[in-house]
């Protein structure tokens, strides 16, 4: 129970994460650089605040690591950048496309064979996604698609990187706080291109503070009871909880498509929990 707890709140933190991107960016209320700095910048002070006052601030000392922080940092600003040229049915089909891909391929690399129900379900879950997002897909600009991928894969080895984690709060908390000056040298490189709107602001903060800080620690916290591969089949369902969350919070259209690929995406990751093989 503790495991669906987790895991459920931080693959909807992360689906609300894209809608608030979405909204943010694409009504040109703030840049990308601008964006990711205030994104980092608030979920940095909210997990500190959280350790402060539930008296952890003995660990703080050993808080995250540059590494993980380069890989939360790079996945940040690609994301950021990439969605500005790209539609989100074909950021979401990059995206976790590459997550897939590096999660599964490095286990495979380490010698750890995924099962043959984890294989199933990847396919299924992998097959629902692009029948999800077919229909939006058009032809994407290249740097942007070159920038969701490299975000894909920053987001995999951080995700990877995190089934090492003992404190998901005090690690996560570390690894905002050391991406923020990487952020930070980023904004000043574009700083010309600054624009910052309060609503911006307010949606990057909020994007940082819940669907980024707090999310981010659930996944850390939720990944120990995971394998690799199950890990990256079941943040497929990101998608199409971001689309049920446009269709209940935005009055967004949900066509019969939805409910498909929901099913498929959903049974797919059913197969790799059922999975008894671990990494």
């Amino acid at each position: 129970m503790k495991a669906f707890l987790l895991t459920s709140f931080a693959l909807t933190a992360f689906a609300f994460n894209s809608i608030l991107c979405r909204m943010a960016l694409g009504g040109g209320d703030i840049d990308p650089a601008g964006f990711t700095l205030v994104r980092l910048v608030s979920g940095a002070v909210v997990l500190l605040a959280i350790i402060l006052l539930t008296n952890k601030t003995e660990s703080l000392s050993k808080t995250g690591n540059w590494v993980s922080a380069f890989f939360l940092f790079a996945y940040a600003i690609a994301f950021s950048f990439a969605y500005v040229g790209l539609t989100t049915a074909t950021g979401a089909l990059i995206l976790f496309g590459f997550v897939q891909i590096t999660m599964v391929g490095v286990a495979l690399a380490g010698g750890r064979r995924p099962s043959t129900l984890e294989w199933c379900g990847l396919v299924v879950a992998f097959g629902g996604l692009i029948y999800l997002v077919l229909p939006g897909l058009s032809t994407p600009s290249l740097i942007s698609s070159v920038l969701m991928a490299g975000a894909g894969i920053s987001w995999g080895f951080y995700t990877l990187r995190g089934k090492q984690s003992e404190s998901p709060i005090v690690d996560t908390s570390g690894n905002f706080v050391r991406a923020v000056p990487m952020a930070a040298v980023v904004l000043l490189v574009f700083l010309p291109r600054l624009n910052l709107s309060a609503r911006g602001a307010f949606l990057a903060a909020l994007s940082g503070a819940i669907a980024s800080g707090i999310g981010y620690t659930a996944w850390y916290a939720a990944l120990k009871f995971h394998t690799a591969t199950r890990a990256a089949v079941v943040q497929l369902s990101v998608p199409v909880i971001a689309a049920f969350g446009g269709w209940v919070f935005m009055s967004e259209i949900a066509e019969r498509r939805l409910f498909i690929a929901a099913a498929l995406i959903l049974g797919g990751i059913a197969l790799t929990i059922l999975a008894k093989e671990t990494d």
